[in-house]
């Protein structure tokens, strides 16, 4: 049975969806999400073990969850996200239903029917929710956009051909090229 309409949605009627639909909810408005394509797939897969092996060869801290996996950015039950990739440096951010707060690094693999979520709506919730570093990853265009909000913020766009070392990781390195 499909949701009620309503002006603002809740944490609740994410977890009341019919079984195999899924939606992420931004300051109580509900974005229905599409199945992904293979390219999305892939490169949520190959990206998702390039990081985790880094992190389990460097004995890292940092926990790496690809989709789906929940994100409640803030304290209140009017956000719910399931990033693409999040990697999780503070332990005490996890709980059994996911991450309570800001994951430290987001990746979203972009699709013509996201980019502007992608690029304008998670961009700014993610910014002002204490997101360190936010890459969109853009098949169409073989782009990568990577915004920094640390102490300095940023925004650099490479191609897929360039190698990425992410703000987190300073010896890490990855050209999204050799994933495909």
């Amino acid at each position: 049975m499909p949701l009620p309409q309503r002006n603002t949605y809740t944490v609740d009627d994410i977890y009341a969806l019919p079984d195999g639909e899924r939606a992420e909810l931004i300051d109580g408005k509900l974005y229905m999400m599409a199945p992904p394509s293979r390219i999305h797939q892939e490169l949520v897969q190959q990206l998702s073990r390039v990081i985790g092996n880094y992190i389990s060869d460097k004995k890292g801290n940092c926990k790496i969850y690809p989709a789906p996996f929940a994100v409640f950015l803030n304290t209140d039950d009017k956000n719910y996200v399931e990033p693409d990739i999040s990697v999780i440096c503070s332990p005490d951010k996890l709980t059994d239903k996911g991450c309570a707060g800001a994951p430290d690094w987001i990746i979203e693999i972009t699709s013509p029917s996201s980019q502007r979520m992608d690029y304008l709506t998670k961009l700014f919730k993610y910014r002002t929710a204490g997101v360190s570093e936010y890459w969109v990853v853009n098949p169409a265009k073989e782009t990568v956009q990577v915004y920094s909000f640390g102490e300095k913020e940023d925004s650099v766009q490479y191609s897929f051909n360039d190698e990425i070392t992410p703000g987190i990781y300073a010896d890490l390195k990855i050209r999204v090229s050799d994933l495909l």
